[in-house]
C-alpha cells in the first residue's frame, strides 16, 4: 500500500513566508483607483505598444535568448558595456539569480531594513543566514550594514532609492559602502526606481559596477515605463558576476514581446520624460498638502510617498486605509519600522491624486471612522 506522506519541501523553506500581493479589487466597484503598487499610471508608451503588438506575429517562435537588441540599446542608452547586460523576467528573477549564483547554505546575506522583501525570501530559501540592519532616519545605514559585514558574510543587499520608504543614498554612500567590503562580497544594489531620481549625487550603480568587480545592479521596465505587467527587468554587473549568473540563467527567460517592447520604450525618451516630470511635480504637491494637514511624509524621490501617522493624531493605518477604501481608492497599509503605523501611496493621474487628497482630508476632518 503505497504511504500517504507527502515529499518532504527543502526546510529552509519554512523560514520563506509567502509574499502578500497589495490589494488590487474593492468589492462592487468596476474600477477603484488603484494607489497600492507603485504601477504607472499612464501605462506604456505609443512605441512599446506597437512594438508589443508587432511580436504577435512571431509567437510561434522562442525568443532572442541573447537579449541583443535590448542590450545594445540599454548598452546606447546609459553608457555601459553590453556584454555586462542581462535581461530578466523582471528585476526580481535576477536578484534570484544572483542570489543562486553566490550564496550557499549557511552563507550569510545582509540586507537592509526596508529593502525588497522578495531579496529576503529568496536568500532565506538558498538556506543563507539573512541578517536585517537597521536604518538611520529612514534611510539605508552605510555604518550599520558594515558592521554587520561578518567573515561568513557573502552578499550585501540594499535597494537604492529604497522601497517603502522613498529615500535614497548618496553616490559617496554608496561609494563608501563598496569600499568597505571585502572583495569576496557581492554588492547587490537594487536601483528599481532609479529612473525617477534627478539628484545630482546619486549613482544608480552604475559607477560602482563600472570599476568594481564584485558589484551587480538591477533595474527594472515595470516602473518609469509602464511595462509592470510583462516581466522585464534588466541588470549590469562586473563580468565575472554576469558569467555567473549566465550559467544559471534559462535561455529564454525574457519573453519575445516583452524584449519588443522594452527595447521601444527605451526609445521614446519624450514620453518617459513626460512621466518622470508629472510624477516629480505631483510628488511635491501631495507632499505639501498632506504636510498642511498635519501627516508626516517621508521625502521620498521615487513615484510614492510615504505617510508615517503620529500615534498622536489619533489616526492607524488600518484606519486611514479603510477610509480610503471607502472613497473607492486603495493604498498599501505597511508595517514598517516602530509601530508600523504608515502607508504607502502611489503618485497616480492629476484626477487620482486630486481625489486621495480629497479622502484625506475629509479622513483628518472627521476622524471618528479611523479610531
Amino acid at each position: 500500500m503505497r504511504s500517504r506522506t507527502s515529499p518532504a519541501p527543502r526546510a529552509a523553506l519554512a523560514a520563506c513566508p509567502p509574499y502578500v500581493q497589495g490589494k488590487s479589487a474593492i468589492a462592487g466597484m468596476e474600477k477603484p483607483i488603484k494607489l497600492s503598487s507603485n504601477e504607472s499610471p499612464f501605462g506604456p508608451s505609443p512605441a512599446a505598444k506597437a512594438a508589443y503588438l508587432a511580436a504577435v506575429d512571431e509567437l510561434h517562435r522562442y525568443p532572442d535568448g541573447s537579449q541583443r537588441a535590448l542590450r545594445e540599446a540599454l548598452a546606447a542608452r546609459f553608457d555601459v558595456e553590453a556584454d555586462q547586460l542581462i535581461a530578466g523576467n523582471g528585476s526580481e528573477e535576477l536578484i534570484l539569480l544572483a542570489l543562486r549564483a553566490f550564496v550557499d547554505p549557511g552563507d550569510q546575506v545582509v540586507l537592509s531594513q526596508n529593502g525588497f522583501v522578495m531579496t529576503r525570501i529568496h536568500a532565506l530559501a538558498q538556506g543563507a543566514e539573512v541578517v536585517e540592519v537597521e536604518e538611520a532616519d529612514w534611510r539605508v545605514s552605510v555604518d550599520n550594514i558594515l558592521a554587520a559585514v561578518t567573515e561568513r558574510t557573502r552578499v550585501v543587499a540594499i535597494a537604492n532609492p529604497n522601497n517603502p520608504t522613498g529615500t535614497y543614498i548618496s553616490a559617496a554612500e554608496l561609494r563608501r559602502l563598496h569600499a568597505g567590503l571585502p572583495e569576496n562580497v557581492l554588492l547587490m544594489i537594487d536601483s528599481a526606481y532609479g529612473d525617477y531620481v534627478v539628484a545630482p549625487d546619486y549613482d544608480s550603480g552604475i559607477a560602482i559596477v563600472r570599476t568594481a568587480s564584485n558589484a551587480i545592479m538591477t533595474r527594472t521596465f515595470s516602473k518609469l515605463y509602464g511595462l509592470a505587467g510583462m516581466r522585464i527587468g534588466w541588470a549590469y554587473g562586473s563580468p565575472d558576476v554576469i558569467a555567473a549568473i549566465q550559467r544559471i540563467r534559462t535561455p529564454f527567460n525574457a519573453n519575445a514581446p516583452a524584449l519588443a517592447a522594452a527595447t521601444a520604450a527605451l526609445g521614446d525618451r519624450d514620453y518617459a520624460d513626460r512621466v518622470r516630470d508629472h510624477t516629480i511635480a505631483w510628488r511635491g504637491r501631495m507632499a505639501a498638502a498632506l504636510a498642511d494637514l498635519g501627516i508626516p511624509v517621508v521625502p521620498s524621490v521615487t513615484n510614492f510617498l510615504l505617510l508615517t501617522l503620529s500615534p498622536d493624531s489619533g489616526l492607524t493605518s488600518k484606519g486611514v486605509a479603510a477610509h480610503l477604501l471607502e472613497h473607492g481608492i486603495i493604498p498599501r497599509p505597511l508595517g514598517v519600522s516602530g509601530p508600523g503605523n504608515s502607508l504607502r501611496i502611489t503618485i497616480g493621474t492629476e484626477e487620482e491624486n486630486l481625489a486621495f487628497l480629497a479622502a484625506m482630508e475629509s479622513c483628518v476632518r472627521v476622524p471618528s471612522p479611523v479610531q
